[in-house]
């Protein structure tokens, strides 16, 4: 069985948001056809406390973009984003919500981050999403989101750990900066599979 996995498609994500992705808007749509051609669709959000560690506003004399060490793992350290029942916290506009299955919530403890969908930084505590997976009986997984850098890259490294074989959508995901041919060429030597998404849908070919 195959599952559309979503990451991060959340208002503060996308441009105007807290830590924009630019012309991370362009998933969307993109997201919005897909979720018709897969049987499973999850979504995997960052959802973070008030006080997280993550945010340099939180630490005195610091600043987004600064490095500290948190959760016994490097960390960098962004603006407030993603706050628990935030409207930035919220899924994107004008994504179809209603087409997904299931969410799974990331970065909910203030002593650790959490990039990836499946486990948090120092790979302590996971967010249920390999379990529901093998539920379900997902083999291959479809990865589909924004950061580039961040959530898709430490969600497809985590996937393809655990056994699934690993698509990243290519015009479904956008990075925070010029390094996303780069990215792409890094995650295809890890071992993952690179599409595009009208490949995908039911008229394709």
């Amino acid at each position: 069985m195959k599952a559309l996995i979503l990451i991060d498609l959340q208002n503060d994500f996308l441009p105007g948001g807290m830590v924009e992705v630019p012309y991370g808007n362009e998933v969307i749509p993109v997201a919005n056809r897909l979720m018709e051609a897969f049987d499973l669709v999850v979504a995997v959000r960052d959802w973070h406390p008030g006080n997280h560690g993550c945010f340099a506003a939180n630490h005195l004399w610091r600043r987004p973009g600064q490095k500290i060490e948190l959760g016994g793992v490097e960390q960098l350290l962004w603006p407030i984003h993603c706050v628990q029942n935030s409207f930035g916290a919220e899924m994107a506009i004008g994504l179809q919500e209603e087409k997904i299955h299931r969410h799974f919530f990331k970065g909910t403890d203030p002593e650790v981050d959490s990039y990836s969908g499946f486990f948090d930084n120092a790979h302590q505590a996971d967010t249920g999403l390999a379990g529901f997976l093998h539920e379900k009986g997902v083999e291959e997984l479809y990865l589909l989101g924004v950061p580039l850098e961040f959530g898709v890259k430490y969600t497809a490294l985590d996937a393809l750990a655990l056994g699934f074989r690993t698509w990243i959508i290519e015009d479904g995901c956008k990075p925070q900066s010029a390094e996303g041919d780069d990215l792409m060429a890094e995650l295809r030597e890890q071992g993952a599979n690179l599409i595009p998404s009208i490949l995908l849908l039911p008229n394709a070919g």
